[in-house]
C-alpha cells in the first residue's frame, strides 16, 4: 500500500470510529388527530375532546374544563439533549393559567411542561423543565400573542441551556443541567394531576433527541 492510500485509509478509520462513537439522533412525530391511537400508542381520553378541521388536516379541541388525552409514553426518555415542538391554537375564554402539554417521568417529579398564560385576548408561553434539584422556568410575559391563531412552539435543550421559541423566534433562554429522563407518560390538555385545564386545540408534536436550530423546526401547516 503506497503512502497516499495509507493516508486515505487512516482518514476513513477516523471517520468510521467517530460515527460509531456518536449516539444516533431520533425524531418522532405525533399527529394528534384522533382519540384512539397516537404514534401507535393507545390514548386514554377524559371528557369529550373533539376532532376538528385544522390547516393541513385534523386536530383535537379541548374545552378547558375536563378534556384531556393521556399516553403511556415519554418520548424524551434517554435523551441527553432534545427538542420538543408542538403546533397548537390557544382559545379565548380559558383559564388564566393552563398546562397543555406535560411529559413526566414515572414515580418522579422530573418533567417538561408547555404552558400558556392568558391576558385578556392574548397569551404568552411559559415553559418548564425539572430534573432532580435542577429546574428552570421561562416565563415570557413580554412576548404576548393573539389567541385564536395557530402557532408553532418549541423547547430546545442542548445539554447546557434551555431555550424556547414561538413561530421560530427565540423568546427566552437560561442555563440548565439535567440528567436524561426515564420512562414516563404524556398528558395533553391538562397537567398530569388534572389541574390547569387547556382551552384550545393541538394538532401535532415532534420530539427530537438533539437540539434543533429554528431552521430545522417542523412546518406549522
Amino acid at each position: 500500500m503506497n503512502l497516499k492510500a495509507c493516508k486515505i485509509f487512516a482518514v476513513l478509520l477516523i471517520v468510521i470510529g467517530s460515527s460509531f462513537g456518536q449516539k444516533q439522533s431520533k425524531s418522532t412525530t405525533w399527529t394528534i388527530d384522533n382519540l384512539e391511537k397516537i404514534a401507535g400508542q393507545q390514548v386514554t381520553v377524559s371528557g369529550h375532546p373533539q376532532i376538528i378541521d385544522a390547516p393541513g388536516g385534523k386536530a383535537i379541541a379541548f374545552d378547558g374544563v375536563g378534556d384531556s388525552l393521556l399516553l403511556n409514553e415519554n418520548p424524551l426518555a434517554g435523551a441527553e439533549a432534545f427538542t420538543l415542538e408542538a403546533v397548537f391554537r390557544p382559545g379565548a375564554g380559558g383559564a388564566k393559567e393552563q398546562r397543555w402539554f406535560h411529559v413526566q417521568e414515572d414515580n418522579s417529579e422530573n418533567r417538561v411542561l408547555l404552558e400558556t398564560r392568558l391576558v385578556d385576548n392574548e397569551w404568552f408561553l411559559d415553559t418548564y423543565i425539572k430534573s432532580g434539584e435542577n429546574n428552570r422556568a421561562l416565563f415570557a410575559e413580554n412576548f404576548k400573542h393573539p389567541v385564536g391563531a395557530w402557532y408553532h412552539v418549541a423547547i430546545v435543550f442542548d445539554g447546557k441551556e434551555m431555550r424556547h421559541y414561538v413561530d421560530g423566534v427565540l423568546e427566552m433562554s437560561g442555563p440548565l443541567i439535567i440528567k436524561p429522563f426515564a420512562a414516563g407518560k404524556t398528558s395533553i390538555g391538562v397537567r398530569m394531576n388534572r389541574v390547569y385545564w387547556f382551552k384550545g386545540a393541538v394538532q401535532k408534536a415532534r420530539f427530537t433527541s438533539h437540539a434543533l436550530l429554528p431552521t430545522e423546526f417542523m412546518k406549522k401547516n
